[in-house]
């Protein structure tokens, strides 16, 4: 009973501090002059990824049954009524992991947020609602839609101010 209810919580319940740690460094940690830029960004990375996941889940199914339905029992978290390919919950907190790492650079922050992401992966797969291909599928495919992120600059750790931390070059004559 009460490895049931701790898979629960990491496969459904741990997508909670994810959400808001997400929503904290986002709307906090961004510089006040970089939002709308970022928040285009992490917009259009969500966007490309959802779309990207509906449209190869469209064209390619590896199973028709999920895991828990194929096994005879009943799941132990949450599910759409859909094939599970690719998982939707892994997609959105590895979309929002990578947006709060694309976007503030905070590594500790963004250690924390992937730990979880790989717990709520682990949780999906042990509560029978998806394979593990599905939530991988669900990862990979949030990474192809963080290429919005790919020409990002790197703001300078330690001011946090957006300028370019390299020096310019000088002639030594």
């Amino acid at each position: 009973m009460h490895v049931e209810i701790f898979i629960r919580v990491i496969a459904d319940a741990a997508v909670i501090p994810v959400v808001l740690i997400g929503a904290w460094a986002l709307l906090f940690k961004v510089p006040k002059g970089k939002r709308f830029e970022a928040y285009s960004r992490i917009l259009m990375a969500g966007l490309t990824s959802y779309m990207l996941a509906k449209f190869i889940g469209t064209i390619y199914q590896p199973e028709t049954l999920r895991p828990f339905e194929i096994m005879g029992v009943d799941p132990g978290a949450f599910y759409l009524n859909n094939p599970g390919f690719p998982s939707d919950h892994a997609l959105f907190v590895t979309a929002i992991t990578l947006a709060v790492w694309f976007e503030t650079r905070m590594k500790k922050l963004t250690i924390l947020m992937a730990g979880l992401v790989v717990l709520i992966c682990i949780g999906r797969v042990l509560a029978l609602v998806h394979t593990p291909f599905d939530v991988i599928g669900g990862v990979l495919i949030a990474l192809v839609g963080a290429l919005w992120y790919s020409n990002v600059p790197r703001r300078q750790e330690e001011h946090g101010n957006g300028k370019s931390s390299t020096k310019p070059a000088t002639s030594h004559r």
